[in-house]
């Protein structure tokens, strides 16, 4: 699919990169005119998103995580964050609502609410070679 725009972010798994993550597509994503309903929902799938790279693929360590925006013809926002992490062992049961290995502390909603928030979304993973998180939100043409 042809896109307009797009950019690439590389960053280390620490937890101060969660707010850069989330701000730098919300900036990215302001080129298309959102609301502050469509900004906010985009804000919170990214901030879902990278912060299950920084606490499930990295838990000892910190790698690298990286971001993709694409802006495509049909005024759809194309995200796609990847780790090089652990792995999900079993997609199936990670991506059912309150599933979590991060403890208690954690409410295993995270996919879930990336999918609630986007107009797509699909997640891909493979034990030992990291987990990618796929995700589009079609916006809103305003006149």
């Amino acid at each position: 699919m042809k896109f307009e725009n797009y950019m690439i972010l590389e960053f280390p798994s620490k937890s101060a990169n969660e707010s850069f993550a989330r701000a730098a597509v919300a900036c990215f994503a302001a080129q298309l005119d959102p609301t502050m309903e469509e900004l906010g929902d985009i804000r919170t799938a990214v901030s879902e998103a990278v912060t299950n790279c920084i606490v499930h693929a990295y838990p000892n360590d910190i790698g690298l995580i990286t971001l993709r925006c694409r802006i495509l013809k049909d005024n759809t926002l194309d995200i796609v964050i990847k780790d090089k992490g652990i792995g999900i062992p079993d997609l199936e049961q990670a991506l059912k609502p309150m599933f979590t290995t991060g403890g208690f502390e954690r409410s295993g909603m995270g996919f879930t609410i990336m999918e609630s928030f986007m107009t797509s979304f699909s997640v891909t993973s493979q034990p030992g070679k990291g987990t990618s998180v796929h995700m589009r939100r079609k916006l809103q043409r305003r006149k």
